[in-house]
């Protein structure tokens, strides 16, 4: 492994880190940073997949008294057989709309238009959703019902559309549906658990033939950075979020998603060797 290859490796950790569970599409930023720092094709494809893995890990490792919690609480806690049934409710939409249309979306949306207008508006329906007047339904992941665990969940399958961003839909879903602001976005944070392991166990399954032991070096340090630099975003946007509104992640979208129109357009980004 050269020392070229190991920048590549820690810069598209820490994009992963910083984007996987903010609302703004990680898979966005990993196609432009990949295009400027020319890591593209299986290789690349393979580091993804390995780095979300990373991403998975640090909320687990974040929230892992609250997991255990639940965990031992299961069989006896109606509070912590509530909140599981409200998470699996969540998921089911995506476990099931997922595998019959992810082959059909990738062919088919995986384009920069689709990218980027999902990124804008987006980024104007978190606007909308943070500016209404609305009743709070929910003000810790505790209170929800069933209803809005599905509501959820129906609007985590969005996230399939590139460049949605699934904490983005989650979160923009949980605030729509009447979530508070820290629960649309702890409820995100739960719901990618389930949601990233069977994604990624099925993009390991689909891909395995391109995963190379001599690729290890650098999936290590794209690992351990996206690892390190996600619990230290989920920390920070927990903070953030508890006096202040989506607002400016929103406009961030919609900035974002006109600099992939322009690069799209002037030919800066060569998004014909990007991979979902």
């Amino acid at each position: 492994m050269d020392i070229w290859a190991a920048f590549q490796a820690l810069i598209l950790g820490i994009v992963e880190g910083l984007t996987e569970f903010l609302p703004i599409s990680s898979t966005g930023h990993l196609i432009v940073a990949g295009d400027l720092l020319d890591f593209n094709g299986e290789t690349a494809t393979a580091f993804k997949i390995i780095i979300q893995l990373g991403a998975i890990l640090a909320v687990m490792w974040e929230f892992r008294d609250r997991i255990f919690s639940v965990v031992r609480g299961l069989p006896s806690e109606r509070k912590a057989q509530r909140f599981t049934g409200n998470l699996l409710i969540a998921f089911i939409p995506a476990l099931i709309i997922g595998p019959l249309f992810a082959n059909l979306i990738e062919h088919w949306l995986f384009n920069p238009i689709t990218v980027a207008s999902a990124l804008i508006v987006g980024g104007i329906i978190m606007i909308w959703a943070e500016k209404r007047e609305h009743a709070i339904k929910a003000e810790s992941v505790d209170d929800m019902t069933w209803g809005l665990a599905l509501k959820v969940g129906l609007a985590q399958c969005l996230a399939m559309i590139p460049g949605t961003s699934r904490s983005g839909a989650t979160i923009i879903g949980g605030l729509v549906f009447g979530l508070s602001r820290k629960a649309a976005t702890e409820f995100s944070f739960f719901l990618a658990m389930p949601t990233m392991v069977a994604a990624t166990a099925y993009s390991l399954f689909k891909y395995r033939d391109i995963l190379q032991l001599s690729d290890l070096p650098i999936f290590i340090i794209g690992f351990v950075t996206t690892f390190i630099v996600a619990i230290l975003t989920v920390r920070a946007l927990l903070k953030f979020i508890a006096n202040h509104s989506y607002v400016v992640f929103a406009w961030y979208r919609i900035a974002f998603g006109l600099l992939i129109l322009a690069t799209w357009q002037l030919h800066l980004i060569d998004w014909s060797t990007a991979q979902p």
